[in-house]
C-alpha cells in the first residue's frame, strides 16, 4: 500500500507531536480518509521527510506523532527556471502541476501581450496562492521534498532582462534545436508563451536579452504542451533522465527539438 505524503509548512522534528491546521486536518480526514494509527510521510520543503503516525482524530482536529527523519533527494541536477505566460484556468494549473513533476526549480507567471487573463491585485494574490497550493500538492504526489518557488505574476518586459544561464524561448519560427545547443553551465531559463503565443515585439525583447528561439518540432503545440515537451527534453539532454547516448537511439525520431 502506498504511503500518503503531506506537506506541512511548519518545523518538523523526530519525537514531536503536531496538531494540524484546519485545511490539513480536513484533507487528511475527508480526502485521504486516514484513521488513528495510520502511517504517512510529512515534509516541509527543506529537503527532509519524516515518518508520521496519526495519533488523534476527532471533530476538533488531527494530531500527528512525528517519527524518524530521512534525507531523500528527488531533485534534478539541472536547475530550471520557467517563465510561463499566464494561460486560462485549468491549462495554467496543468502546466504548473506537470512542470513540478518534471523537476522545475522555479516558476514565474508572466503577463504578455496576448495573455487573455488579466488580474487585479486581489485576484493576483488569490491566483498566486492557488498556484502555490498546486505546487505543494504536486510535490506530495511526485515525492519531491523541496518545493519549487512560485513568484508573483509580473510583466514579461520587467522580467526578461534579469535572467541567467542558458536562456531559451519557444518560438514556431525558431530554427535552433535543443540537441544542438551546448550543455548549460548555470542552469536553464525557459520562456514559454500563453495561448496566443508571443507578439513580435516580445520576440525582439527575448532575442535582445539573449534568449535563443527554439522550435519544438514541426507542429504547433498548445501552451501547456510546449512546457511539458521542453522540460522533458531538457531532462533527457542535461538532467536526471540521462543523455540521448545513454538511452539509445531515439526510435521514430519523435520530434521535441531533440532529433
Amino acid at each position: 500500500m502506498r504511503i500518503s505524503r503531506l506537506y506541512l509548512p511548519e518545523p518538523l522534528a523526530e519525537g514531536a507531536t503536531l496538531r494540524l491546521d484546519e485545511d490539513s486536518a480536513h484533507y487528511l480526514k475527508t480526502v485521504l480518509r486516514l484513521k488513528r494509527g495510520f502511517h504517512l510521510t510529512v515534509f516541509n520543503g527543506d529537503g527532509h521527510e519524516y515518518a508520521a503516525t496519526v495519533a488523534e482524530v476527532h471533530k476538533d482536529g488531527v494530531v500527528l506523532a512525528i517519527g524518524a527523519g530521512r534525507d531523500r533527494d528527488a531533485e534534478s541536477p539541472l536547475a530550471t527556471h520557467l517563465g510561463l505566460g499566464i494561460a486560462r484556468g485549468e491549462r495554467m494549473d496543468l502546466a504548473i502541476q506537470k512542470a513540478v513533476e518534471l523537476g522545475v526549480t522555479r516558476i514565474t507567471p508572466l503577463f504578455t501581450e496576448h495573455c487573455v487573463v488579466r488580474l487585479d491585485e486581489t485576484r493576483k494574490t488569490h491566483r498566486h496562492s492557488h498556484w502555490q497550493k498546486i505546487v505543494r500538492s504536486a510535490c506530495e504526489q511526485c515525492g519531491r521534498n523541496r518545493v519549487p518557488q512560485v513568484d508573483e505574476p509580473v510583466e514579461l518586459e520587467d522580467w526578461i532582462g534579469g535572467q541567467a544561464g542558458l536562456k531559451l524561448f519557444f518560438d514556431p519560427e525558431g530554427t535552433a534545436r535543443l540537441k544542438d545547443l551546448p550543455p548549460p553551465e548555470g542552469g536553464v531559463c525557459l520562456l514559454s508563451g500563453p495561448e496566443g503565443g508571443f507578439a513580435e515585439r516580445e520576440r525582439t525583447w527575448a532575442r535582445e536579452a539573449g534568449f535563443v528561439p527554439v522550435r519544438l518540432g514541426p507542429r504547433i503545440l498548445r501552451a501547456e504542451t510546449a512546457v511539458l515537451a521542453a522540460l522533458a527534453a531538457a531532462q533527457v539532454l542535461w538532467g536526471d533522465w540521462g543523455s540521448v547516448a545513454e538511452i539509445g537511439e531515439l526510435q521514430g525520431h519523435i520530434d521535441l527539438g531533440l532529433a
